[in-house]
């Protein structure tokens, strides 16, 4: 998501601070962004900054929700496809290659980062991945036939395997230009995973 996209939480002035959020967090890194920064590019005082969020926690949670409510609305759409797997690779490669990749990437290798050494981030990052899988899933029954709770037995490995990837593109686009190889390296994987699934259709 860049930061000209509309955010989709209920208060705008919550959402500019997003915003502000993402640059710092860009800027100076998870840990080296203080709430005082943060406040200072939302162009607001630290004691009014604190009326809308009480820490970083609670910053990542709310760029994650609002994350999650743009992918909610790309899911949607996939899952009314009259091909949903092609839509989901189609979202997957224009996501992975997206101009807003480096962006995304940067802050989302700080938070990881930082989900390794903070419980709280790891929990909240964790929930994210969660409804991620459950929404892969959803599209994965939507494919087949088969009802969600067997598409989470079966397929949930591939849903993490992809939310892998995925991540792995996204990061890597930060730091370094990804190599073609590496790339389409990164797309058979995806590709293979998914056939699995389609594959699947016959022995349902």
């Amino acid at each position: 998501m860049t930061a000209h996209e509309t955010i989709p939480i209920a208060d705008q002035r919550s959402a500019e601070i997003l915003i502000s959020a993402r640059a710092a967090f860009a800027e100076k890194g998870f840990d080296g962004a203080s709430m005082q920064d943060i406040a200072r590019k939302a162009g607001m005082s630290v004691g009014n900054f604190y009326r809308y969020f009480a820490s970083k926690s609670a910053i990542v949670e709310a760029l994650i929700e609002a994350d999650l409510a743009r992918m909610e609305q790309d899911f949607a759409t996939i899952i009314g496809h009259a091909d949903p797997i092609a839509a989901l690779r189609e979202t997957i490669l224009r996501r992975m290659s997206d101009e807003s990749c480096t962006e995304d990437g940067q802050i989302w290798a700080e938070i990881t980062a930082a989900a390794s050494r903070k419980p709280e981030i790891a929990a909240i990052t964790a929930r994210m991945e969660q409804r991620i899988v459950h929404y892969m899933c959803t599209v994965f029954a939507r494919a087949t036939g088969v009802e969600v709770e067997t598409a989470l037995k079966r397929w949930v490995a591939h849903a993490q395997m992809i939310i892998v990837l995925v991540k792995s593109s996204t990061v890597s686009c930060t730091y370094q230009d990804p190599s073609p190889e590496m790339s389409a390296l990164l797309v058979r994987t995806i590709d293979r995973t998914l056939s699995e699934i389609s594959d699947s259709v016959l022995k349902v």
